[in-house]
């Protein structure tokens, strides 16, 4: 064999490496390596109750803000779901996005529970309501994602928060009965990186004892709240991503 033919035969070799690895290293990776994305947030099957209402704090791990509970007043199923809700410990808000590894899908999911607010309910409405998530904790399985998340694409440093605040009453067929849900949309507005617009979450919500159970998502374009589209090396993503939350509300 001729020396420029051999030398040929060991770059084309050369170069089935190089494909393979770049196809195969994303595929073992993604499918081996990489932890699966949590779930989407859903409703408790079976719906969770308790005795008793949890302490609510201003953020995980927090004792401030702690509301007292009255042991004399009534059990909260005994009187209805009028009244203020605020939110309680194991709520969280989070993103779910497509990512493409080399030509192999996956999918990038953070979130916190560092999450505050509450809603306000009369007979069939929940006439208002706003939200407010510490942007700087939220985490996923991949920190260059995080640094990504914190740094060039929500900039948490000048935008710290991300807010949501209902612009119209949510409309209920019925007062919330224990353990039955309901499928509802809240229309509001949202405030991420500094932007705020008009956003519609489809909600399903479920009253089960002393708690309501509310999850919620939607679809946003990043380039809707000036966030750079989040490609990196080697990395592309769609231009949308599911923002999802999971809130557990008790009387305030």
């Amino acid at each position: 064999m001729k020396p420029w033919m051999k030398w040929m035969k060991w770059v084309g070799a050369a170069i089935v490496v190089v494909v393979l690895a770049v196809v195969a290293g994303p595929f073992v990776y993604i499918h081996f390596i990489k932890e699966d994305a949590p779930d989407r947030f859903a409703l408790a099957d079976p719906p969770e109750t308790s005795t008793a209402a949890p302490a609510i704090t201003g953020s995980a791990g927090s004792t401030a803000g702690t509301v007292a509970v009255d042991p004399d007043r009534a059990p909260v199923a005994d009187r209805g779901v009028d009244g203020a809700w605020v939110v309680a410990p194991r709520s969280a808000i989070g993103y779910r996005v497509v990512e493409v590894l080399f030509g192999q899908d996956t999918e990038g999911v953070g979130r916190t529970d560092h999450v505050t607010g509450e809603l306000t309910m009369s007979g069939t409405q929940v006439t208002a309501g706003s939200f407010t998530a510490d942007m700087t904790t939220v985490v996923s399985d991949e920190n260059r994602r995080d640094n990504q998340f914190n740094g060039r694409l929500l900039d948490t440093a000048t935008f710290p928060t991300a807010t949501f605040s209902l612009t119209s009453p949510i409309e209920l067929s019925s007062v919330p009965a224990d353990g039955t849900a309901a499928a509802v949309t809240a229309s509001g507005a949202l405030t991420l990186r500094g932007v705020t617009n008009p956003v519609t979450f489809d909600v399903d919500a479920q009253k089960n004892g002393d708690t309501i159970q509310i999850v919620g998502r939607t679809d946003i374009t990043f380039a809707d709240y000036q966030i750079p589209h989040p490609n990196a090396p080697g990395i592309t993503t769609q231009d949308h991503g599911l923002l999802e939350f999971d809130l557990r509300l008790v009387r305030a």
